[in-house]
């Protein structure tokens, strides 16, 4: 129970890798407020962590700024924030990928890591403590071809997180990234393009331990990351790839 007693908001935990983290936690013993634009989705997943369901577009300033406020009232206060919420565009020459996509990519992986610290910050601040888990990608470390934007913006996560916690780590604030490797999430197939035994092995070739990262392995990097035993951790960006960045 490296949780028990602390409150988490967790980003895009309706499936995938939130939904691995949002219930990881939970059964470290924290209050876990589930947040997605599937609200049905989310609501199942907090039924069944014992955890708040809430809709918001994480792109949204009005909506992450909501989300915040009721996750104090609800919850009294905010001890984690998991910044998993994330979108890709199709395999593509960079040339080819749409404005609209490329504005999308970067509103959802980006602008609600700003947005979100913009609303929580100043409430960990005054406590004085606090942990953000930033869910970059093996995409912002070792590029894969045609994926060059949403490889972009995950760089930028990693870069953001490293910053971020230099300036926090006076106020007692930690900020971690993962980098995960692909997964089986929703966001596979339009990682590969096409979800095709021929693609999936092209894929796991290049991955040692030999298998896709799953919601369970996110959840329990993620628990370390955010509890007391990683008291002295900040500024890390730690791959859980299999391997696939060595």
């Amino acid at each position: 129970m490296n949780l028990d007693g602390k409150t988490a908001i967790v980003t895009g935990a309706a499936s995938g890798f939130g939904a691995g983290i949002a219930r990881s936690f939970a059964a470290e013993g924290a209050k876990v407020m589930v947040v997605d634009l599937d609200i049905d989705a989310a609501q199942a997943v907090a039924t069944d962590i014992a955890g708040i369901a809430h809709r918001a577009d994480v792109s949204n300033g009005d909506q992450v700024s909501d989300m915040i406020e009721t996750a104090i009232a609800r919850m009294d206060h905010v001890d984690i924030l998991v910044n998993n919420a994330g979108v890709t565009h199709l395999p593509a020459p960079m040339e080819e990928i749409t404005e609209d996509d490329f504005d999308r990519v970067f509103a959802v992986n980006c602008k609600s890591v700003y947005l979100t610290a913009r609303a929580l910050v100043p409430h960990l601040k005054h406590r004085q403590t606090g942990a953000i888990l930033n869910i970059a990608s093996t995409a912002g470390v070792s590029p894969r071809p045609n994926l060059n934007w949403y490889n972009a913006s995950k760089g930028w996560m990693n870069t953001a997180t490293r910053t971020m916690a230099v300036e926090l780590a006076p106020s007692g604030i930690r900020v971690n990234a993962l980098n995960p490797v692909a997964g089986e999430t929703p966001l596979l197939k339009s990682f590969m393009g096409e979800d095709t035994p021929e693609m999936r092995s092209k894929f796991l070739s290049t991955i040692p331990l030999g298998r896709f990262s799953t919601p369970q392995d996110l959840g329990s990097a993620a628990a370390f990351l955010c509890s007391d035993a990683a008291g002295m951790i900040t500024g890390v960006c730690m791959e859980v790839d299999g391997g696939r960045c060595i």
